[in-house]
């Protein structure tokens, strides 16, 4: 009896004794494999990559990496902090020159003329609403002030910079809002005098720029 409880415990006890993986071998063979494979790739690169930069016109384009790894008289991201420039850089990590006076992009003067034009098409816009008045389409009316009146806001605003103009922009909004109102409330005459007073103030604020 004792006999056979003691195979029973052997059988029991090798169940969970170590065993050496046949796939892990492979899988670590493999690694190594790959390994080797990666590096032959890096090392055929290191030598391929010189030829591509100095290729003749017509070939692969010159390039760099940070002014490390290929052409470094070319332009690059930054090519290692812009040391393959002939100027400064706007940035560690661009390409292009600092702002000065010889940019093609000069702030401010662009916005200004955007915003004059802003004022010219505003004026079009209100010379179209006696017309509504008359016909008393006082839906068009409200139209016609809200759907491009939030341009003539900004242009005007932004363009006043003198507390003389900024008097002039405050008399133009509210000679347009009291033209709002009355179209609401639908009283033609209030409107269009409201409507005549919005482009005489438009036409003075506009004088001062």
């Amino acid at each position: 009896m004792n006999t056979f409880l003691l195979s029973v415990l052997i059988v029991s006890t090798s169940a969970f004794a170590p065993e050496i993986s046949i796939s892990r071998a492979s899988t670590s063979l493999n690694a190594d494999g790959r390994r080797e494979a990666l590096a032959k790739v890096a090392s055929a690169s290191a030598l391929f990559l010189p030829l591509v930069a100095n290729a003749a016109a017509g070939e692969s384009p010159r390039f760099s990496v940070f002014g490390i790894i290929g052409d470094g008289t070319s332009m690059s991201e930054g090519a290692a902090y812009g040391s393959d420039q002939s100027t400064a850089v706007y940035s560690p990590y661009s390409v292009y020159d600092e702002r000065s006076g010889k940019s093609v992009y000069q702030p401010g003067l662009p916005e200004r003329k955007k915003k004059i034009a802003i004022l010219a098409e505003s004026k079009v816009r209100l010379q179209r609403i006696q017309a509504y008045v008359d016909r008393k389409e006082w839906f068009n009316v409200k139209d016609e002030l809200t759907r491009y009146m939030y341009e003539t806001r900004y242009a005007v605003r932004g363009l006043a910079d003198t507390v003389d103009q900024k008097e002039k922009a405050d008399v133009f909004f509210q000679a347009m809002e009291n033209c709002y109102g009355a179209a609401t409330m639908r009283k033609g005459a209030e409107c269009g005098a409201a409507n005549a007073k919005s482009i005489e103030a438009l036409d003075i604020f506009t004088s001062t720029l």
